[in-house]
């Protein structure tokens, strides 16, 4: 089952932190069809947020027809958002705690791989870009 977290320092809204996380479950294969949310009174007393934020989240995986409400009962995921990779995930995953773990042993702060991820994806992204246009 997922367990939220959220980042107070994020400009994100509460609503789309939760949104954002049930989507990289669904994309990493964490959450599969089938799979129950957690319920309501679970997120909210675990976060200590108002229950209306939560139920908006799963509003909006609703509408995005990602997972279904059973009144009375709990939310559940309709359909995955996990790719046909799925399957090389777990070695990336590996490799990439292996890189984490080095980047601790350097001396690297949270923020600081953080950074260091974000920046570098986003010179990936353009690179591609640039590419592209060759």
């Amino acid at each position: 089952m997922i367990e939220f977290h959220l980042d107070g320092h994020s400009k994100v809204a509460t609503y789309m932190q939760l949104v954002q996380q049930v989507k990289q479950s669904l994309r990493t294969g964490l959450l599969e069809p089938g799979d129950q949310l957690p319920k309501v009174r679970e997120v909210t007393e675990a976060l200590a947020i108002n229950p209306n934020t939560v139920l908006k989240a799963y509003r909006q995986l609703e509408i995005e027809g990602l997972v279904d409400g059973r009144p009375g009962v709990g939310t559940f995921v309709r359909r995955s958002l996990a790719g046909p990779t799925l399957a090389s995930h777990a070695a990336l995953r590996s490799r990439l705690n292996a890189w984490l773990r080095d980047a601790r042993e350097a001396g690297l702060e949270h923020e600081e791989i953080v950074a260091l991820v974000e920046i570098t994806l986003r010179q990936a992204k353009k690179q591609d870009i640039d590419l592209e246009a060759v």
